[in-house]
């Protein structure tokens, strides 16, 4: 039996290392971008960050921000942005109902640590669409945004969420005979993203990938025979 206190350790964990991530990015680095060897840096991490040494490009941290859903991911604009942010605020409220009904119906500790992950990764995104836009500066390429300015670069509802791992871990190109892609260039892993995209993955491919044994407890609670003292024998008639 998994209980509420440690379910609740677990989300704060998750959204602590995701805010404070974000946080020290967004006040430490400019956008990331790929400079030439003749850019004058404004900091040591304007090519973003090698997390194993100047040679290892595949594991970085790499600033960058969206608009969009997890991943990156675009969703129609400014309207989209909207919604986008409303149906988060909507999701969370509903995960936050959802959570204490699963573990008042004691389900699987599994089960209910992949729902806790995956609330605690859209509450994360879900600050930074609803207060990052009142609270930071607006940063670009050549400037480091500041913490509570006098004015925000947006409104409530419209700020940005932070991304910064990128991990290329294979950069080519297709053949030039590979239908319509020929001699382009191909990038494997792509997508830049937190923390708290991370967890939501997380959640929901191990929900994926475990949902036989996570539902089996609740089946085996639902099909468990009734257990009585009562002598069962020809002169006693159950109805």
């Amino acid at each position: 039996m998994l209980k509420a206190r440690n379910l609740i350790v677990l989300i704060l964990l998750i959204l602590v290392a995701d805010q404070a991530l974000k946080i020290w990015v967004k006040t430490s680095m400019p956008l990331s971008y790929h400079w030439d060897a003749s850019h004058q840096p404004l900091t040591p991490y304007d090519r973003g960050i090698r997390l194993f040494g100047e040679k290892a490009e595949w594991a970085q941290l790499y600033f960058v921000e969206n608009e969009g859903m997890a991943w990156g991911w675009k969703f129609g604009g400014d309207f989209g942005k909207i919604a986008l942010t409303l149906f988060r605020m909507v999701a969370v409220v509903f995960g936050v109902w959802y959570i204490r009904s699963i573990l008042r119906k004691q389900q699987h500790p599994g089960f209910i640590v992949c729902v806790g992950l995956i609330f605690a990764g859209a509450l994360g995104n879900l600050i930074d669409s609803l207060f990052y836009g009142l609270i930071f500066e607006e940063s670009t390429y050549t400037s480091v945004a500041k913490i509570f300015p006098e004015q925000g670069y947006a409104g409530f509802l419209h700020g940005k969420v932070v991304d910064m791992f990128y991990f290329p871990i294979i950069r080519t190109t297709y053949p030039e005979w590979f239908p319509y892609l020929g001699g382009e260039e191909f990038e494997f892993f792509s997508p830049v993203f937190n923390i708290a995209d991370a967890s939501i993955s997380v959640g929901v491919i191990a929900l994926l990938l475990f949902q036989n044994k996570f539902m089996g407890k609740e089946d085996q609670n639902k099909k468990r025979p009734i257990e009585t003292s009562t002598r069962v024998n020809d002169d006693v008639q159950v109805s």
